[in-house]
């Protein structure tokens, strides 16, 4: 019998924290890395609502085995904090949500201190960022998306030329009216606006995911890809539901489509992704894609990509 690879060896740092006295709680993060390497590239991740910078494991786990350092901030919205509808901060969470993105990547440097032997060995210019839900929605303001006011007007803009690449996972579609009551009462900034969002970037979405906050089916998923310039692949994972097989951790009560080989699709897209878009490896994403496009198994293909043409 072969012997097993040895996987690579990384540590992990959490919390590292970062004061944040308006916000109600310091905002505090998780840095998870390679222990060897240098001029490592960084993806920020965003949770979706009530998770936590200790979700994402089997995403985070094999993004470090790549090279990758991952930063993971804790959102207000963490049920970790227990805020309620009630709470006067809840209305503006979502873009708190964003102004702690902006802050995780402006003091990055001190993040890093926070990790031994980190110092030294991350290139900042190789940054990336990623988001799952709710999280995809936050990531995605800092790509270019913005959302529509109550004036009908997109909003505004909040995008960060830092960011050179993202990875949008179940990431919520445009509202043309199709809100469910309960979102349009609380979630009224579920309402964006793509046409600005020109970072390259890379959309997975399952189709089988049916949102309850919309009365429309998994193409709501896919909406950033078809309305975004900078949307460059879509991903649709087979029978994927909203956690696409298991994404959120090893062992989740809530993966009701849990499936190892829908967790792997992802990994091996976002991940061959990214090395092609920050340019550590030009050929990765062709790679991938190709082995997608002729699966061992004729007829249990796990995915499917579609890409935007004159793009890599």
């Amino acid at each position: 019998m072969p012997a097993t690879p040895a996987r690579a060896q990384v540590i992990s740092v959490r919390p590292a924290t970062l004061p944040a006295p308006s916000r109600g709680h310091d905002l505090e993060v998780r840095v998870t890395a390679p222990i060897t390497g240098t001029e490592l590239p960084v993806i920020v991740f965003a949770h979706g609502f009530g998770q936590s910078m200790t979700g994402g494991d089997p995403l985070v786990d094999h993004w470090t085995a790549n090279g990758f350092v991952v930063v993971q901030p804790t959102f207000l919205d963490s049920t970790q904090y227990g805020l309620t509808l009630d709470d006067p901060r809840y209305s503006t969470i979502w873009q708190t949500r964003v102004d702690d993105l902006e802050r995780v990547i402006d003091d990055l440097d001190v993040l890093v201190a926070a990790v031994p032997g980190l110092v030294g060995r991350v290139d900042p210019a190789k940054l990336a960022v990623a988001g799952h839900s709710w999280g995809g929605q936050s990531v995605g303001m800092l790509l270019g998306a913005r959302v529509i006011g109550p004036n009908g007007q997109p909003g505004e803009d909040r995008t960060d030329h830092r960011v050179q690449a993202g990875v949008l996972l179940s990431t919520t579609g445009i509202a043309r009216g199709d809100l469910t009551p309960f979102a349009q009462e609380h979630f009224a900034f579920m309402s964006p606006d793509f046409s600005e969002l020109r970072t390259p970037s890379l959309v997975v979405a399952g189709d089988h995911d049916q949102s309850q906050l919309s009365t429309r089916g998994p193409d709501w998923f896919t909406d950033v890809y078809h309305h975004s310039p900078g949307a460059r692949h879509l991903v649709t994972v087979h029978g994927g539901e909203h956690l696409l097989g298991g994404i959120q951790d090893y062992a989740s009560t809530a993966t009701t489509d849990e499936s190892p080989e829908r967790v792997d699709l992802v990994r091996r897209t976002t991940t061959a992704f990214l090395r092609t878009a920050l340019g550590l490896d030009v050929d990765a994403w062709s790679a991938v894609a190709e082995s997608i496009a002729r699966p061992a198994a004729p007829a249990g293909a796990i995915g499917h990509i579609d890409s935007k043409e004159d793009h890599s």
